[in-house]
């Protein structure tokens, strides 16, 4: 499966913001889809995942500003982060595994090459 991450740019403190995962090559429901994100000298940090029964998770900082949602009828997985702070600035990725699930990046086998997000204050 290759997958294609865009919607990332330069926004504002307080804006939102949806990010769109497309795949391609194999239908998203034979993988679950993890979204990351990468701040310059630290490790990729899981953010949201939907599993394979299209069961949505997060990670515990996640939880209040950010949503994944899957449309399969477009092969296209969303990720909608509200009240966006300059600490939200990174590549964000997208990601596909068989597993039924992941939070480890090592996890996934795929990913799109990453659409950067940077929050002015």
């Amino acid at each position: 499966v290759q997958l294609q991450a865009s919607g990332g740019g330069l926004v504002q403190t307080g804006d939102s913001l949806r990010l769109s995962c497309a795949a391609s090559g194999r239908s998203f429901r034979n993988f679950a889809v993890g979204w990351f994100r990468q701040i310059p000298g630290k490790d990729r940090e899981f953010v949201a995942g939907i599993t394979r029964g299209a069961t949505t998770y997060y990670a515990d900082s996640m939880k209040d500003r950010f949503t994944i949602s899957g449309d399969y009828t477009r092969n296209t997985v969303y990720l909608q982060i509200s009240s966006l702070k300059p600490a939200d600035t990174a590549v964000y990725y997208c990601a596909a595994t068989t597993r039924y699930s992941g939070r480890d990046y090592k996890e996934f086998g795929y990913f799109g090459q990453g659409t950067l997000v940077t929050v002015s204050s």
